[in-house]
């Protein structure tokens, strides 16, 4: 069995705070939830300040209503930012968005950003469903993710990465902390939809 990589960076984000960083192409990120209940809401941005996390292309070219190993997380130009690798949950929420705070606000501006730019989000460990009731609104699933839960996403061009550990906007638990760990590890492609194949072409071709 190969040992992992050794960490580049590793951090511990208190509950109920932010965290950002650049991370370089290839390079890999993995989440660690540190209690019960945790969220890890994820904010990304090309380096290049000009690919955002699109969630809606994202959803609809991989046919898919939530974020998932196999995934690749699409920007507002159809390229690939970066690649769901791993996960001990087979469900992360990317429709409810963020938690109305200023964490991840304050993590933005840290770069130059500013309120325009909180676009759509992932809520990692999380997970809702569709409620009984006459507007089928959204509901928050306790209990989803456990500690020790985990999530590695690899970055396919330089990325900006803000998290943020505010409890889910659904949730009415407390927040908790989640660890961060860089790595450069380099892995194949996990399979991936014909579409998610050909946004990694592209970018892979444009920073060649």
């Amino acid at each position: 069995m190969t040992a992992p990589a050794k960490a580049l960076h590793q951090h511990e984000i208190p509950a109920a705070a932010a965290w950002s960083a650049p991370v370089r192409a290839g390079r890999s990120i993995t989440l660690t939830a540190l209690a019960d209940g945790a969220n890890a809401t994820v904010l990304i941005i090309g380096a290049d300040r000009l690919d955002r996390l699109n969630i809606p292309d994202t959803l609809k070219s991989q046919m898919s209503a939530r974020i998932k190993p196999g995934m690749v997380l699409m920007s507002d130009r159809g390229l690939a930012l970066a690649t769901v690798m791993a996960s001990s949950l087979d469900w992360h929420d990317c429709l409810t968005g963020a938690l109305p705070d200023q964490l991840l606000l304050l993590e933005l501006t840290k770069h130059g950003f500013g309120e325009a730019d909180l676009h759509a989000c992932i809520n990692f460990f999380s997970k809702v469903s569709v409620a009984d009731d006459p507007r089928a609104s959204l509901t928050y699933i306790p209990g989803h993710a456990n500690a020790g839960d985990t999530v590695t996403i690899r970055a396919d061009q330089d990325l900006l990465i803000f998290v943020s550990t505010a409890p889910h906007a659904l949730s009415d638990g407390p927040a908790a902390s989640v660890a961060v760990r860089l790595s450069d590890d380099p892995a194949p492609d996990p399979e991936l939809r014909d579409e998610a194949i050909r946004a990694l072409r592209l970018t892979r071709e444009l920073i060649a």
